[in-house]
């Protein structure tokens, strides 16, 4: 039954309030999507009575999910985690598998029962985990590794399962191939089929797609069309997926190809930005269609059987993750960590689950228990991530002493210095400092997360540790109390706001330095301490207008004079920006204060007013210059008289500047 548009305008406005409630309260907002789903499905308030239509739109969300997932796992990283995705991936799903198999086979039902559930049990949810870890930035952490690499085999898992599924609900018998005449059982024959159509598919995609992919995207890009690469993106990632589908295989996993595919290619980022608003937008609608699926009777009159399922896809499923992550190598946290990332039902657990009903392989009231005990788990999911550190300290007591042994030898390496400064991070931007300041004899002590860099760096004789500079005990350890400085090295606002916090609460006289990405922040970071905000784009105008003045032949000692007045003012003269069709339209850019020009026409709320008597500022917008006539633009005073024909150019961020325009226009 199709979602007519009433029901889907009150699926959005839902959506839209619980969201916004969510983020307030400072929770995940797939936690918000599926709330909206429960409560305004069937088996709730039911303005919606079938989620069919949204789920078969929802499907395209994991599509795009998966294509991004192949734009981070290209070939060569692919082959580099082959241990993680085809070793610990293979283990995970064999042992969840076989462990549920085994329980259900105890409770009294055959074998194939045991397999299929097993099946969807062995399934986790890449779109709500890899969504998580990417944003509180462990992707690239070990458990986050670990997790990325399982998820990957289950998504390769799946197509298998597809086959093997529809097949168990067949009638025993055999089959006949033609040609030589020989019979076969039709669960070998149809699993025979599938292999080679795999073995086929995957031959073709990535030897002719390596071939065609790289030549094809450098056509398109030299047409000079942001509308035409859009297309070219939905082409390559939806045709991919239906090449797969119309092979007998799954949507996701051709998406997941086109991505790998891209990735060898130097169009990598420019697609991943391109296609984030459509992955994000039909994922929200995919949670949104999974708690519709909630239904609330069953939970009542089944709830020992949704119970025992919730504990078999939670705390089971967690200890056997954990368990085969520290067989392969991962300490007991991060074997942990990795656990709670993937202890719960997946996206693909609803495919299986649906195909596992048409073949009436289980009886209704197991399923129903099943799919509801899937659908709790993923809204735990989100709060087991977020709390997982204080989780994994009171269950592995070696965490603690990795901890302490981490900070101890922060305090050792550091115990040395004093006078030094604090280099938060040690990306390009820390190594390019760094180097400067060993160039002046001013000692540093650098923290970085990424360990494989801190390695190299420090085997170099570099003065870099691992460690994160958010945390008190860390800066401690890093000698915060006998340092000259705090630079933070990196474009991370959140995290710049932890240091200053705790800079501000043990050492309050110590200077901090902070990097941002543009000019949206700096007053944020002023305010909240930071002895000085370095713009990168601020700073970037600042270097060209200096070269091109001296070009000209302005005297340095002026240059020099005009660009620390810039500073000095915290970019004043230089912030805002005129915008065009060409420019970005990302979040961070939406939130710029901008400039916009405003010409005061005949019937002008505005004529005759001072620029005191509009009260500009409390819309947060200031009047930058006005240009009267044939003068030239002049910056006004408080107590100047607007008139017709003035041109205002006015700075703000764009909700701001919208609302000023009716204030001076219209009186609104």
């Amino acid at each position: 039954m199709p979602i007519n548009l009433h029901s889907f305008v009150l699926l959005l406005a839902a959506a839209v309030i619980t969201v916004v409630v969510c983020r307030k309260f400072k929770l995940p907002a797939m936690l918000g999507y599926l709330l909206v789903g429960m409560l305004i499905g069937p088996y709730a308030l039911g303005f919606i009575q079938s989620s069919d239509e949204a789920s078969h739109l929802a499907e395209y969300g994991i599509v795009f999910l998966m294509f991004t997932l192949g734009l981070e796992f290209n070939l060569a990283k692919l082959n580099a985690m082959k241990r993680i995705v085809f070793g610990l991936g293979a283990a995970q799903v064999g042992a969840v598998l076989v462990f549920i198999a085994a329980a259900v086979m105890l409770a009294g039902l055959d074998w194939k029962a045991g397999l299929v559930l097993g099946a969807a049990a062995a399934m986790s949810s890449t779109a709500m985990v890899s969504k998580l870890l990417s944003d509180r930035g462990e992707l690239n952490a070990p458990h986050g590794q670990n997790a990325i690499g399982i998820l990957l085999f289950q998504d390769l898992a799946v197509v298998p399962f597809l086959i093997i599924i529809p097949a168990l609900s067949l009638p025993d018998g055999s089959v006949t191939i033609p040609l030589i005449n020989l019979q076969v059982d039709q669960l070998l024959f149809a699993l025979f089929l599938a292999s080679i159509k795999i073995v086929f598919v995957l031959v073709v995609l990535l030897s002719l797609g390596q071939k065609i992919m790289r030549p094809w995207f450098n056509l398109v890009a030299k047409q000079h069309a942001s509308e035409l690469f859009m297309i070219n993106i939905l082409l390559v990632t939806l045709g991919t997926a239906w090449l797969t589908e119309a092979a007998g295989l799954s949507l996701a996993l051709g998406a997941f190809l086109a991505g790998m595919l891209i990735a060898e290619t130097e169009y990598r980022y420019q697609v991943e930005d391109d296609i984030r608003p459509f992955r994000d937008l039909l994922l929200g609608l995919f949670f949104v269609t999974v708690g519709m699926n909630l239904n609330f009777s069953i939970l009542i009159s089944e709830w020992g059987m949704v119970l025992l399922s919730l504990l078999l896809l939670g705390p089971v499923k967690i200890g056997v993750i954990a368990g085969l992550a520290k067989l392969f190598g991962s300490t007991p946290g991060s074997s942990l960590r990795t656990g709670f990332a993937l202890g719960q039902g997946g996206e693909f657990a609803f495919v299986l689950l649906a195909l596992i009903a048409q073949g009436g392989l289980v009886p209704s009231p197991i399923l129903q228990a099943t799919t509801a005990g899937v659908i709790l788990s993923m809204l735990l999911t989100p709060f087991l991530i977020q709390h997982s550190d204080k989780l994994v300290l009171r269950l592995a007591s070696s965490e603690w002493m990795s901890l302490a042994a981490n900070l101890h030898n922060i305090a050792v390496r550091s115990m040395a210095a004093n006078g030094h400064v604090i280099l938060c991070g040690f990306g390009r931007s820390g190594q390019s400092l760094a180097r400067i300041l060993s160039q002046e004899d001013i000692h540093f002590f650098a923290l970085d997360l990424d360990p494989e860099k801190v390695r190299e760096a420090a085997s170099a004789g570099e003065s870099v540790v691992y460690g994160d500079a958010a945390k008190r005990e860390v800066l401690i350890a890093a000698g915060l109390m006998r340092a000259r400085a705090i630079i933070v090295t990196y474009s991370d606002t959140h995290s710049a706001m932890k240091i200053l916090e705790l800079a501000h609460q043990l050492r309050p006289e110590i200077p901090v330095i902070v990097r941002t990405q543009d000019d949206s922040d700096i007053d944020l970071l002023k305010n909240a301490g930071a002895a000085e905000v370095v713009s990168e784009i601020m700073e970037g105008s600042l270097m060209l207008a200096s070269h091109t003045m001296m070009l000209l032949g302005v005297p340095l000692n002026k240059v020099l004079r005009r660009i620390r007045d810039v500073r000095e003012t915290r970019y004043q003269l230089i912030r805002g920006f005129y915008r065009g069709l060409n420019d970005d339209t990302d979040e961070g850019d939406r939130q710029q204060p901008r400039l916009h020009t405003l010409q005061l026409t005949q019937n002008a709320h505005a004529i005759g007013y001072t620029i005191a008597e509009l009260k500009l500022d409390k819309l947060q917008v200031e009047i930058r210059s006005i240009r009267r006539r044939n003068t030239p633009p002049f910056q006004p005073e408080q107590d100047f008289q607007l008139s017709t024909g003035d041109v205002l150019v006015l700075l703000g961020e764009q909700e701001n500047l919208a609302a000023a325009e009716m204030l001076i226009l219209q009186g609104k």
